[in-house]
């Protein structure tokens, strides 16, 4: 059948001479994988640059349930980016946060609140003056809800610790190496209460900054096997060294 939807691009590979292989979550179906002929031909003005990491597209495609690779009629950008493909650190951001996505979105089914989610965010931070060198952290931290495992942040007693087995908050330093320390738990504690515009609060170093992205990417690994490396993660770090 041929259907119409928006999407959120996470992957794409090159096929054959001028086609793609593009991975996308979709608003009405879920994750997806479409074929795109000719994309990257001279005849189609090399259409496969709208098909970046978290780019934005409306498309037309053919799709049925039986296949595992649909193909693309036609697709246009859905909102253009002012600022993410043009910032370094920004568009570093974008292809780690993608790569997070791509790893922890599987099911082929409608999700329209995390699509809405994921979609307003990153239009927030393409426009973002203040504050947006956290983002990745605030992103990482509000998808959890969306995932089914957003922490329990409530400090409990003078101290805490974050658990990441017990994706919470205890009051004493846990028995095994999976928790964060207690100044990265009472900055996590303040990020959960941030909202995307208030970011520009949340004043951490470099090597904090580095120090709660490991432990939220650790959290994220004792809910997702199949994670493994994060290959952006070095770029993304040395971009803010």
């Amino acid at each position: 059948m041929q259907i119409t939807d928006e999407g959120i691009v996470l992957h794409f590979i090159k096929y054959g001479e001028s086609s793609v292989i593009t991975t996308v979550f979709t608003r009405e179906f879920g994750r997806q994988s479409y074929m795109v002929n000719a994309a990257r031909s001279k005849k189609s003005k090399n259409k496969a640059s709208l098909l970046q990491p978290l780019f934005l597209i409306d498309f037309v495609a053919y799709q049925k349930k039986s296949n595992n690779l649909h193909r693309i009629k036609e697709f246009k950008s859905n909102q253009t980016y002012q600022n993410i493909p043009f910032d370094i650190t920004k568009s570093t951001q974008a292809i780690f946060l993608a790569e997070i996505l791509y790893k922890t979105i599987h099911e082929e089914e409608s999700y329209p609140e995390l699509y809405d989610f994921i979609k307003n965010a990153l239009l927030y931070f393409d426009l973002m003056e203040e504050g947006w060198s956290n983002f990745h952290l605030y992103f990482l931290f509000r998808l959890t809800e969306y995932m089914g495992f957003l922490p329990r942040t409530v400090k409990d007693g003078f101290e805490s610790w974050f658990d990441l087995r017990k994706g919470a908050m205890v009051p004493f330093e846990p028995p095994h190496p999976h928790f964060a320390n207690k100044e990265a738990s009472d900055y996590i504690i303040q990020l959960a209460g941030l909202k995307i515009n208030e970011l520009r609060k949340l004043k951490i170093t470099r090597s904090m900054r580095d120090y709660i992205l490991k432990i939220l990417i650790d959290y994220y690994q004792l809910h997702f096997d199949q994670l493994g490396e994060i290959k952006s993660l070095k770029v993304l770090q040395e971009i803010f060294s």
